[in-house]
Parts: C-alpha cells; sequence; structure tokens
C-alpha cells in the first residue's frame, strides 16, 4: 500500500436535501498507487460523496483537498483541471465513434497551414501515435484505436474510459460500479486493469456492491452506512461476511477489533514457535 501525503483528503464532508441527511461528516484520505473500497448499502450516501468529488454537487460543510491545497468545485470540469476523473457505470463513451476519437473527444488535436488561421483540421496521425504509446504505457491490450467502440466488449468499453481519464493527466480516477452487468472475462479486463493502475501512482476509489472484487483490488476499505463512516481500514484478514456485516450493522470496527485480538498470535515465544 502507497505511503506518504494524500493526494486526495476529505475533512468532514456534509451534506443534506431537505430533510434527508445524505452525508454526516465523512472524512477520507487517498494516497498515490492507493486503491480505496467504498462500499455501503444503497442510501449510504456514496453516489453523494462521488458527485461532491466530482464537482457535480457541492458540500454543506467541509474541505476539499488535492495534494494539500484546498479546492472548490463549481463544475465537473473544475474537479477534472484539479486531476479528478470519473467513470461512471453508464459509459459517457460514443458508440459509433472509434477509440481514437473517444479518447480525444472533446481535445482533439489540431494542425493548420503555414499562417495556422484559416484552415485546421485534425491531426489524426499524432493522435492515433499517442492513443498507442499510451495504451502501451499502462500494459492495456485493445483492438487497434480505428475500432469502432460498438464493436468493443463491456469490460474493452471500461478499460477504454478509464485509461481516456489516466492518459489526460489524471492522478486521482473514481470508479462507479466499473464491473456492474460485466460478464467474467469483461471484469477481469477491468480488475487486471485496475491493479496495474498502482503501479502508475493513480489513486483509485473503486465503488463496487462486489465484495469479491473489492477485496482483491483495494488495499483499504471505506464503509458507509447511514451517511456515517464507520469502517476504514486495511482489506487483509477481512472477508465478505464482515465487509456485508459492517454494511448493514450487524457488526461493528470494535467488534472486528476485538475479533482480531482474539486469534492474533499466542503471547508465549514458545508457542510462537511451536504454531510455526
Amino acid at each position: 500500500m502507497s505511503s506518504g501525503a494524500p493526494v486526495l483528503e476529505l475533512r468532514s464532508i456534509s451534506k443534506s436535501y431537505g430533510a434527508v441527511r445524505a452525508l454526516r461528516g465523512v472524512s477520507l484520505t487517498v494516497r498515490a498507487g492507493e486503491v480505496v473500497g467504498l462500499i455501503g448499502d444503497n442510501g449510504a450516501g456514496k453516489s453523494t460523496l462521488v458527485s461532491i468529488v466530482s464537482g457535480f454537487a457541492p458540500p454543506d460543510r467541509g474541505e476539499i483537498l488535492v495534494n494539500g491545497a484546498e479546492k472548490k468545485f463549481d463544475s465537473a470540469i473544475d474537479a477534472r483541471i484539479a486531476g479528478i476523473e470519473t467513470v461512471f457505470q453508464a459509459l459517457a463513451l460514443a458508440p459509433t465513434l472509434d477509440i481514437m476519437d473517444n479518447v480525444y473527444l472533446g481535445r482533439e488535436h489540431l494542425r493548420g497551414n503555414v499562417t495556422g488561421q484559416w484552415l485546421r483540421w485534425l491531426d489524426k496521425r499524432a493522435m492515433r501515435r499517442q492513443v498507442a504509446n499510451g495504451f502501451d504505457r499502462l500494459g492495456l491490450k485493445l483492438p487497434p484505436s480505428n475500432t469502432l467502440v460498438s464493436a468493443l466488449s463491456g469490460g474493452q468499453r471500461q478499460a477504454v474510459a478509464i485509461a481516456r481519464a489516466v492518459l489526460w493527466g489524471s492522478k486521482i480516477v473514481l470508479l462507479d460500479e466499473p464491473t456492474a452487468a460485466l460478464g467474467v472475462k469483461q471484469t477481469e479486463i477491468v480488475l487486471n486493469f485496475i491493479e496495474r493502475l498502482k503501479e502508475h501512482g493513480v489513486a483509485v476509489i473503486f465503488i463496487s456492491h462486489n465484495m469479491q472484487q473489492v477485496l482483491r483490488v483495494a488495499d483499504r476499505v471505506v464503509v458507509l452506512r447511514l451517511g456515517r463512516k464507520i469502517y476504514d481500514g486495511n482489506r487483509a484478514n477481512l472477508t465478505g461476511p464482515q465487509l456485508v456485516g459492517l454494511m448493514t450493522g450487524v457488526i461493528t470496527e470494535q467488534t472486528l477489533a476485538r475479533g482480531a485480538a482474539r486469534t492474533g498470535p499466542p503471547d508465549n515465544p514458545e508457542e510462537n514457535r511451536n504454531a510455526v
């Protein structure tokens, strides 16, 4: 798990919609090269937290810090400028365009004539070269960049969406249910790619209802319940049933701590050697 100063820090984030208190003083940190699994039952506040970090909704109270500097987002563009990209379950890809066009959608490279004023056109050769180099750098195996997105599998489409966020310089990526409705092979493409992002120093918040996927890719797990953060810890030694218990309120963080203390190594050094 990554160490060092957080690249993203949320401090006491609160948000209400009328009488509904969606978030109640939630704090969260994510470091470079770390995957944080964010889980919770419906109504726990996950979507609200994602909306706030993505710039779609302002918090009522609390602070957002990126690389130690406080940020206030008035729009999703502000969050992107700060280096935060979000990949939602409903992909923002154009199926009638190819991979390269989707990666550069709204950010196309243009070339002009000698004066650079009267005639400009897309520099597709440079864009395809840069997409191929970027995918290769990320270790992502996909069809050629001139392949239509409509011809890709669901997992390949998600990989394109995630790669687009990383290639545009984002060091903080939020993945909101990226494997929902995907088959086994397609899910494996996405999970493998998330695991490789750690090597590139990308901070990832992975939101999912699939406990086994969270336990596989996450370094830490944060559990929300009824708008509050009720657990934040290393995913080592956690199980799927324990996470479900935390989400539903059947068990608490204190219960987990007591259980870990009971099942820890014996105090007697001789017993330790015998156990080995």
